[in-house]
């Protein structure tokens, strides 16, 4: 089978983990390539995600590169098992940029996830039309096609918290901390803004879903200004912070990183209202409108 052009964000992931094992049990490409009986190429690529790997290789390795993490283990070898086809986002595949279903996938598959906003609101929160007022204002101008098919990812992204725990995963714990200055911008106009903190204020009430707002009278500066999503994946070793910024977005693993942003959102948690404080708000901010 030919190397993946174009491997998820999730796949790469899979490859670096067991990268990550074999540079700390002091292995080499070629060691590693010798135990699978095949060559230090096609290691290179099992590594950087673009060729699958199966379950049993994975225990394999795990075993020579003595990692006894065993829910590690169990949480790489249900990546592997992952296919394509198999969520609604790869409906998507061919006409989004795979971006777009990276970001849906990581969220699928995230335990629970902190979010910081402070221009535009959360993506699984926003409605049909505060979504395309968004869309619609990228520049160059986006074709028809191209806006509808964003907006129908954007909604559907939502679905995270409606699965039922017994069809899959329950949903995920969801704390989004919210700028103010986000909830007074006015994209889409004063009905679609209205409209869209109505339905945060709906959304807020989900058992899973937190919503903090940052009032303009918090004194502390916050150096979290692009958008910011902490996934926590099923083991800590597979936690991924998503920085979203105007060309295109990152996904960090660096243990260095997910510390930073920790620390970043538990100061900006702190800094924000608690959960009634801000659906008052948001509601006072709403009848202004």
């Amino acid at each position: 089978m030919p190397p993946r052009d174009n491997p998820t964000a999730r796949q790469q992931r899979l490859g670096a983990e067991l990268r990550k094992l074999r540079d700390r049990a002091g292995k080499t490409a070629r060691e590693a390539a010798g135990l699978l009986s095949t060559d230090q190429a096609k290691m290179s690529h099992i590594e950087a995600g673009r060729i699958g790997v199966s379950v049993e290789r994975i225990r394999r390795l795990a075993t020579f590169y003595q990692c006894d993490n065993e829910p590690l283990i169990e949480a790489l070898c249900a990546i592997a098992l992952e296919h394509r086809g198999q969520h609604w986002f790869d409906d998507f595949r061919g006409k989004l940029d795979p971006a777009w279903l990276n970001i849906a996938e990581l969220e699928h598959h995230a335990i629970s996830m902190r979010s910081m906003q402070s221009i535009t609101l959360p993506g699984p929160l926003q409605t049909e039309n505060y979504a395309r007022a968004l869309f619609s204002g990228v520049m160059p101008k986006l074709p028809e096609e191209e806006v509808e098919a964003r907006v129908e990812h954007r909604l559907k992204r939502f679905t995270i918290f409606e699965r039922e725990a017994v069809d899959g995963p329950p949903p995920p714990r969801y704390a989004a901390i919210i700028h103010e200055a986000a909830l007074r911008m006015r994209f889409g106009g004063r009905k679609v803004v209205r409209e869209q903190l109505e339905y945060l204020m709906e959304v807020s009430r989900l058992p899973t879903v937190h919503i903090r707002v940052i009032p303009f009278t918090s004194e502390d500066f916050i150096e979290v200004t692009q958008p910011v999503l902490y996934a926590h994946g099923s083991v800590p070793e597979l936690d991924t912070v998503q920085i979203d910024s105007a060309f295109g977005g990152r996904f960090l693993d660096a243990e260095a990183e997910l510390k930073k942003y920790r620390t970043l959102l538990d100061i900006a948690e702190h800094a924000s209202l608690d959960p009634e404080g801000s659906r008052q708000l948001i509601h006072h901010i709403a009848r202004e409108l």
